[in-house]
C-alpha cells in the first residue's frame, strides 16, 4: 500500500531493507524487440472489435432474440388463444383411426393426404398435412376432432408466429440469402460472448463471486459496466450453444458435412410442386388400417408418430414415432411397414442408431432449450429477451466513451498550441502544481469558467516555466497541491527552488490568487500553498484575494474559490470543481492474503476487491477508499465520514481484481484495539465479501511508460503495489528493458511476491533485480545504497533514455534515492530528469 499525499491520511514507514540477495545481470541486456507504441494490446484489439460489433450488428441482434424468445412458447401461447382446437374433452367413444381421419380430410379439402400426425394423448387432435400445390413447397395443414373428424376451427395467431419464426430465422429475406444472413449474425453472437470472456477473464478464475456477482447498489457508468458484463456471463453458455446449433440451419455446407459425419444420408433440396408439368402417375389409394395395427403392435408406448402415405405402388406406409420415455422431442424412431400384410420391413429405434446420428437430433432440442426441460426453456427465453438488455447498454456505454473522450480532447486542446485561449487581450494565467491530477483538473475548469465569462487566459504548469516568465502577465490565478509535509509536487520542485533563489526576478505589478489543495491530516496543512503565498508576495506581487485552502475536496472552499473567481471576472461564474465530489462506487472484499508472516515490519496483506465490470485504470493509479470502524460504523464522531485513504494499484483490469498492498499499523491506545482506521478496516474488520467505498483516482505524475525505453523502478516495503502494476502494464506490451530495486527487512520473511519476481527475472522481463534486506547481517543496507553502489550502470541506463519509478515511503527511501539521483547527475541533471517526465514519484 501507498498513500497518495493529498488524500490520504498519515502511514507506518516501511522498512526498506538492502542486503544479502542480490539478484542480477552483468549490464541491461538488449531487448526484444518490442511492437511499436502506436500498435495496440491485444486486449484493446478485442475490445475495439467487441465495442464495433455490438454496436452495428447488435441492432440487429435484438430482433433476433426478441423474435426467438417470441416463439419459444409458440405452442402453450397457440392453445391459450385457441381453447378447444388442438385439444377437446375426452370421450369414451373410440377415436377415429389414421384410415378413417384421411378419407374425411381428403373428401373434405378434395386433396391427397401426404401425412398423418396422431398424438397418444386422449383428446388430442390429430393433424393432418396435404400435398403441396403446384408452385408449392409446402402443403396446407388442418386439425381434425379425433371422435367426429370435423376440421378445427383455424388457429388464430398461427400466422403471427409463423412470421416471427420467418423473421428470427432469415429477416423476412429470401430464403437461402436470409439464413445466410442470419448466421453471419450468429458469428457476430459468439464473437461478442467469446470476446467479453477474454476481456472480462479474471486473474483468480476460480472465484465464482468475480463472474456472477451483480452489485444493484452501483450507479451511472459503473452500474452500467457491472450489468452488461455480469449478465453477458450469465448468458455466456447459453449464446454459445445457439449460436453453434444456430449455424447448422444457415450454411449447406456446414449441415452437410455435419450429417456426413453422422451417417445421415444426403438432403435432397425441396422442389417446389411442378403440378401439371409432365405426367405423373396418381397416388395409389392405400389401406392405412391394417399399417397401423402393424405400428402399434411393434412400437408400444409412443406419444407421437407421423406416419407419410405411399406416392407410388409397392410403397411401404413410413413411421416416424417418439417413444415415452425418450430423453426429447427429436429422439425419433423410423419405421416402414408394407400396408398389404402389416409386415415391418424396417425398424430403427432411436436408441439403436448410431451416436453420430443421435448427437445430430439433439441440436434442436438444444436451440429452443428443451434438451433440459421447462427449466432449460425458460433459461433460453430469458437470455434471448436479454439481448437488447445489451444492446442498450453496450450502446449508452459507448457513447459515455465518446464523450468522455470529446472532454478528454478539448481538455487537452486547452493545453496546446501555446495555450492561450483567446485571441485577444492580455491574458490571465492559470497555472497548476498538481502531482494527482487533481490541480490540474481544477485550473482547467477554472480557465473554460473565466474564458465563457469574456476573459482571455494562458494555462501552464509550473513545471513548463521559470519564474521570470510570470512578469509578462499582470494576473495570475494559481492551483498548488502540497506534496507530503509541506512539499512541492515532484514536477514544480525546480520552479520553487529557482523562486526561492536570491536571483529570483521581482514580480511587482503581479496580482495573484492562489487555491491550495492539501489534507488536514498532513501537519503542514497546504504546506506548500502557504510557502509559494509568502513567496510570491515577498517578491512583490500582491492579492487579487486571500489564499484559499481546500481540506481534499472541501465544497465550501471550492464555492469560495469560484466566488473569488467571478469578483475578478466581474462574471457571475458556475460552480468549480463538482465533478470532484463523484460518487464512490460498491466494490467487495474478495480475499486478503498475508504476504509476510513473522516480519519485524508489521503484517503486510494482499487484498483482492472486485467491483464493477470491466471498470478501467492505467498502471499507477490510485484507489481512495473510506474506511469504517471496527464495528462497521462510518465517521470518527457519528456525523463525518472518515477521511478517504488513496493506496497505490498494484494490479491491473486484466488480471480480473483490483489488489492493493496494505500495511497493518498499529497505534497504541488507538481505537479500534490499537489498528489503524483504514488499515485495520482493510486487513482486519471488513468480513470477506462486505462492500467497501471505493472510487479511481488517475495518477497522472506516475503515468506508465509503455514505449520502448528502459525503466528503473526503486521502492519499499507496500511501495511493491505501485511497481507491481507497471512491471505487469510493461509485460503485456512487450517491453522488457526493466531494473528493479526493491528493499525490505528480512529475506526468511519479507521476500514480498517472490514467486512473480523470479519468474520475469527468469524470463528476461526483468533485466536486471536488485534486492536488499535491512536486518539481514550487520550492516544496514537499504535500496538507496544499492542504487548508490550502482552508479555507473545507472548512468548507463539513464543515457538511454531510461525513466525512473520510486514508489514507496517518503522519508528514509525516496529522499535517500532523491539524494543519491543528486549526486550522481547534480542538481541541473536531476532538474532536467524531473522536466523532461523521466522522475516519476508516488510516496508517502
Amino acid at each position: 500500500m501507498t498513500s497518495h499525499t493529498i488524500a490520504t491520511g498519515p502511514q507506518q514507514r516501511a522498512a526498506n531493507a538492502p542486503s544479502a540477495d542480490t539478484v542480477q545481470h552483468p549490464a541491461p541486456p538488449a531487448t526484444r524487440r518490442a511492437p511499436p507504441a502506436w500498435l495496440p494490446s491485444w486486449k484493446q484489439v478485442w475490445f475495439q472489435l467487441h465495442w464495433f460489433i455490438g454496436i452495428t450488428a447488435g441492432t440487429v441482434l435484438m430482433i433476433i432474440g426478441l423474435s426467438g424468445a417470441t416463439i419459444s412458447f409458440k405452442d402453450e401461447l397457440l392453445d391459450l388463444m385457441n381453447p378447444g382446437v388442438r385439444h377437446v374433452p375426452v370421450e369414451t367413444r373410440a377415436a377415429l383411426t389414421p384410415d378413417q381421419l384421411s378419407q374425411v380430410a381428403a373428401a373434405a379439402h378434395g386433396q391427397r393426404v401426404a401425412s398423418v400426425t396422431m398424438y397418444a394423448e386422449a383428446g388430442a387432435a390429430p393433424r393432418v398435412f396435404f400435398a403441396p400445390k403446384p408452385g408449392e413447397r409446402r402443403g396446407e395443414s388442418v386439425y381434425l376432432h379425433p371422435y367426429t373428424g370435423a376440421i378445427q376451427p383455424e388457429m388464430q395467431g398461427a400466422h403471427f408466429f409463423e412470421w416471427a419464426e420467418s423473421l428470427h430465422r432469415w429477416l423476412l429475406l429470401p430464403r437461402a440469402p436470409g439464413r445466410q444472413v442470419a448466421g453471419a449474425l450468429a458469428l457476430c453472437l459468439l464473437g461478442l460472448a467469446l470476446s467479453g470472456l477474454y476481456l472480462r477473464w479474471p486473474r483468480r478464475p476460480l472465484d465464482w463471486r468475480t463472474w456472477l456477482t451483480f452489485d444493484p447498489a452501483l450507479k451511472g457508468r459503473s452500474f452500467l459496466w457491472n450489468l452488461h458484463a455480469v449478465a453477458g456471463t450469465w448468458c455466456l453458455v447459453v449464446y454459445v450453444m445457439l449460436t453453434l446449433t444456430g449455424l447448422y440451419w444457415s450454411y449447406d455446407f456446414i449441415r452437410d458435412n455435419v450429417d456426413a459425419w453422422a451417417g445421415r444420408p444426403p438432403r435432397v433440396a425441396q422442389a417446389p410442386n411442378q403440378g401439371g408439368k409432365g405426367k405423373k402417375a396418381p397416388a395409389p389409394q392405400v389401406e392405412l388400417a391394417t399399417a397401423w395395427r402393424s405400428f402399434n403392435q411393434h412400437a408400444p408406448g409412443w406419444t407421437l408418430t407421423t406416419m407419410r402415405l405411399p406416392t407410388r405402388a409397392g410403397e411401404t406406409v413410413q413411421f416416424t414415432w417418439v417413444a415415452a420415455d425418450a430423453p426429447h422431442e427429436r429422439a425419433r424412431s423410423s419405421m416402414a411397414i408394407n400396408p398389404q400384410d402389416g409386415s415391418v420391413t424396417e425398424n430403427k429405434p432411436h436408441a439403436s442408431q448410431g451416436l453420430g446420428s443421435r448427437l445430430v437430433s439433439i441440436i434442436y432440442p438444444l436451440h429452443m432449450g428443451t434438451y433440459f426441460g421447462l427449466a432449460g426453456r425458460i433459461i433460453v427465453t430469458l437470455a434471448s429477451l436479454a439481448l437488447p438488455l445489451f444492446g442498450i447498454t453496450g450502446w449508452m456505454l459507448y457513447l459515455g466513451r465518446r464523450k468522455a473522450k470529446r472532454a478528454v480532447k478539448a481538455q487537452r486542446a486547452m493545453l496546446g498550441g501555446g495555450e492561450v485561449l483567446a485571441a485577444t487581450g492580455m491574458p490571465t494565467l492559470v497555472a497548476y502544481a498538481s502531482q494527482s491530477g487533481q490541480a490540474e483538473r481544477l485550473a482547467l475548469e477554472s480557465a473554460r469558467a473565466l474564458q465563457q465569462a469574456g476573459v482571455p487566459v494562458a494555462v501552464r504548469a509550473l513545471d513548463q516555466i521559470d519564474p521570470g516568465e510570470l512578469r509578462q502577465y499582470e494576473q495570475a490565478l494559481i492551483v498548488a497541491s502540497t506534496f507530503g509535509e509541506g512539499e512541492a509536487p515532484d514536477g514544480t520542485r525546480r520552479f520553487a527552488r529557482l523562486l526561492d533563489e536570491a536571483a529570483a526576478p521581482s514580480l511587482a505589478g503581479l496580482q495573484f490568487g492562489l487555491l491550495a489543495l492539501g489534507d488536514r491530516h498532513y501537519t503542514q496543512f497546504c504546506g506548500f500553498g502557504h510557502a509559494l503565498d509568502a513567496r510570491l508576495r515577498a517578491l512583490g506581487a500582491t492579492h487579487l484575494f486571500p489564499l484559499i485552502e481546500v481540506d481534499r475536496h472541501d465544497p465550501v472552499a471550492l464555492d469560495a474559490w469560484s466566488q473569488a473567481l467571478a469578483r475578478t471576472s466581474g462574471s457571475a461564474i458556475d460552480a468549480i470543481g463538482r465533478q470532484e465530489e463523484a460518487s464512490y462506487d460498491s466494490w467487495r472484499l474478495v480475499s486478503r492474503t498475508l504476504l509476510n508472516p513473522g516480519s519485524q515490519g508489521g503484517a503486510l496483506f494482499e487484498i483482492a476487491l472486485a467491483g464493477p465490470a470491466e471498470v478501467d485504470w492505467q498502471a499507477g493509479a490510485l484507489a481512495e477508499i473510506i474506511a469504517c470502524n471496527a464495528d462497521g460504523s462510518e465517521g470518527e464522531d457519528g456525523s463525518t465520514p472518515h477521511a478517504p485513504r488513496s493506496y497505490s494499484l498494484a494490479s491491473l483490469p486484466r488480471d480480473g481484481q483490483l489488489q492493493l498492498l496494505v500495511r497493518q499499523e498499529r497505534h497504541a491506545g488507538a481505537s479500534n484495539g490499537g489498528y489503524g482506521v483504514a488499515s485495520g478496516w482493510l486487513t482486519q474488520f471488513a468480513p470477506l465479501g462486505s462492500a467497501l467505498r471505493l472510487r479511481l483516482q488517475a495518477n497522472p505524475a506516475f503515468a506508465p511508460c509503455l514505449d520502448d525505453l528502459p525503466c528503473i523502478y526503486i521502492g519499499n516495503g507496500s511501495g511493491l503495489a505501485g511497481l507491481r502494476s507497471h512491471l505487469r502494464a510493461r509485460q503485456h506490451a512487450g517491453l522488457a528493458h526493466n531494473w528493479l530495486l526493491f528493499g525490505e527487512r528480512q529475506q526468511a520473511v519479507d521476500s514480498l511476491c517472490a514467486q512473480e519476481l523470479e519468474g520475469w527475472l527468469h524470463s528476461g522481463h526483468l533485466a536486471r533485480l536488485d534486492r536488499t534486506y535491512s536486518r539481514d547481517g550487520d550492516a544496514h543496507e537499504y535500496v538507496q545504497h544499492r542504487l548508490r553502489q550502482q552508479a555507473g550502470l545507472l548512468r548507463d541506463w539513464l543515457a538511454q533514455g531510461a525513466l525512473i519509478y520510486v514508489c514507496g515511503s517518503l522519508q528514509g527511501m525516496a529522499g535517500g534515492v532523491d539524494a543519491v539521483l543528486l549526486e550522481v547527475l547534480g542538481q541541473d541533471g536531476l532538474d532536467a530528469l524531473t522536466a523532461q517526465g523521466r522522475y516519476r514519484r508516488d510516496v508517502y
